[in-house]
């Protein structure tokens, strides 16, 4: 499973999830289920701003977590 690691970045750079959403300027309730990875798909400018925003590169924004049935 690929997760957005948008909270861990914020903590990193003491940056709050409030400072976040002003940058990106997206309804609260899409950027909640963004940060929350309560999602199954994340536009490309989205991911762009997300970069742009938090000063990373695009791959650094994703974890990879094995799956339940990969452990099988």
């Amino acid at each position: 499973m690929v997760k957005l690691r948008i909270v861990d970045i914020l903590k990193e750079q003491g940056h709050t999830k409030y400072w976040l959403n002003q940058h990106l300027q997206m309804s609260y309730r899409n950027f909640d289920n963004l940060v929350s990875n309560k999602t199954n798909a994340v536009r490309f400018d989205t991911l762009e701003k997300l970069s742009k925003a938090l000063n990373v590169p695009v791959q650094d924004l994703f974890i990879q977590i094995p799956d339940e049935s990969d452990k099988k």
